[in-house]
């Protein structure tokens, strides 16, 4: 098979298309005048597919230009299937190999390891890994040992080593998107490592577009630079159901955002990955086990981004005020760097000791997926990354959306109207002046958490996560079909 060369600035790597955004984030690696099996990825962890929606016209139309990004990659190699599998049937086929490239972060690194799992499991693919190197925290660094260790020997670690990288070129820039930029600079070192992986494709794959109100700023740059692509690629992977997003979806499918796009495979939510239970439950699940059925309100707001000193203090004065437990996970470090802060000097003295037996406040690693299963949970105070809210509908948790940056905001809106829970637009976020007070938290806790047509809309949407995902369901069908391609592309190219 034909394979992708891959290097940086003018030459091949600058001529591989490019997209930007969630559902925008397809990439299709490209051989000079013969397309090798032009695959699909998108970024898993973005925001929902209805943001596309009233993105993708204009990325396709102004963005420019520019080289590669490389924060997530797939390859693949295989040969020729004829037939989509159905039902995990994979008699006579040959397995595709497809490489992961996931981006530095845990919210990427999540859907990713999902994605491998599921591919590997129901779908009859060998997967690869790329473990980027090095490791931003030790969650993460964590996260990779344990996901190798669970999903062997169908999943396999590949190890990728960074080029050296200045980072003062960028000074006050998101240590996000300088990761982001070392990656791109990096990219002459994935053609030798994907070669020792015996594929052939390449795609990489954008981040969530973030101060793109800014033309000098470097994601902008970076976002526009990946955005022509678009309409060039097989099809777009989202992580989304058809249920969910119905009217996204469809608008895509059937070309009204722009005519052309191509094919959409809703494949989510992308389903947590089931490691080997701990020998001693962590201490927070301990916890929980000792309260009452949905009595516990979970808050987290994800290692992305951290809340201002004045908002932590009003958002532990709003939940002091509430009267329920609640398990919070505190922030006050950014992407996923690990935290110092002294909880005592947070939240100012006594607010421990007041809320000690009714409450657990951690500034720990959490598996997240876990607390939200747990049936003392009964709300989730989150931002609204995608992780998150996919999290949630597999669970059936009703949610309180307090989105803080980026695309978050276009996920609160969907968390309401999609049936997991409610949306306060009035609440400020990340650059807004003002505070949410405690009185008000208090008082949409309440809210909340009494009203059970909220608690039924939620369990409905976890319903309908299984009718999706299970054998036979939309999601299931998306996914078995991408693998189909990928067979189908490697005949064409063997």
């Amino acid at each position: 098979m034909s394979s992708v060369r891959c290097s940086h600035g003018q030459s091949d790597y600058a001529n591989l298309p490019q997209t930007a955004g969630r559902a925008a984030s397809v990439v299709v690696a490209s051989h000079g005048a013969d397309p090798v099996a032009r695959l699909l990825i998108t970024d898993l962890t973005g925001p929902p597919l209805s943001a596309l929606v009233s993105t993708a016209a204009a990325a396709t139309t102004t963005a420019s230009p520019g080289a590669g990004s490389s924060s997530s990659s797939i390859r693949c190699s295989t040969a020729a299937s004829p037939e989509i599998p159905t039902s995990g049937d994979h008699t006579g086929a040959t397995r595709p190999h497809v490489v992961l490239l996931p981006s530095a972060g845990m919210g990427h690194l999540v859907p990713f390891g999902r994605l491998a799992v599921a591919l590997s499991g129901a779908h009859g693919c060998d997967v690869s890994v790329a473990a980027v190197l090095p490791t931003v925290s030790s969650a993460e660094s964590n996260h990779l040992d344990a996901l190798f260790a669970a999903a062997s020997p169908g999943v396999r670690r590949l190890d990728f080593p960074l080029a050296p990288f200045d980072e003062s070129e960028f000074p006050n820039a998101d240590p996000f998107f300088v990761r982001f930029e070392a990656m791109r600079r990096s990219a002459p070192l994935l053609g030798p490592l994907l070669a020792g992986a015996g594929a052939s494709a390449l795609v990489p794959k954008s981040s969530v577009p973030q101060a793109l109100h800014d033309p000098k700023h470097l994601f902008t740059q970076q976002f526009v630079a990946n955005g022509r692509g678009l309409v060039h690629a097989d099809g777009v992977l989202v992580n989304t159901f058809d249920a969910f997003e119905p009217e996204a979806i469809t608008a895509l499918r059937e070309g009204k955002v722009e005519p052309n796009f191509p094919p959409v495979f809703a494949v989510g939510p992308l389903l947590p990955e089931k490691f080997p239970p701990a020998k001693e439950p962590a201490g927070y699940m301990r916890w929980l086990d000792a309260q009452p059925a949905r009595s516990v309100v979970y808050v987290s707001f994800g290692s992305r981004k951290a809340i201002s000193p004045d908002q932590l203090q009003e958002l532990a004065a709003g939940l002091e005020a509430s009267g329920y437990r609640f398990l919070w996970v505190v922030k006050t470090t950014v992407v996923d760097r690990d935290d110092a802060a002294e909880l005592g000097v947070l939240f100012g003295h006594g607010f421990l000791e007041r809320v000690e037996g009714r409450a657990l406040v951690t500034k720990g690693w959490v598996e997240q997926e876990e607390i939200l299963q747990h049936g003392s949970v009964g709300l989730f105070i989150s931002h609204c990354g995608w992780n998150s809210v996919t999290e949630a509908t597999a669970f059936g948790v009703p949610v309180l959306a307090w989105p803080r940056f980026g695309d978050q905001r276009v996920n609160a809106a969907v968390v309401a109207r999609g049936g997991l829970g409610a949306w306060e637009e009035r609440w400020s976020w990340d650059g807004e002046e003002g505070l949410v007070s405690g009185e008000e938290v208090a008082g949409k806790i309440k809210a909340v958490m009494a009203d059970e047509t909220v608690a039924k809309k939620a369990a409905g949407v976890r319903d309908a996560v299984a009718e999706a995902t299970a054998n036979g369901g939309t999601s299931y069908r998306s996914l078995a079909e991408f693998v189909g391609r990928c067979r189908d592309a490697g005949g064409r190219h063997d």
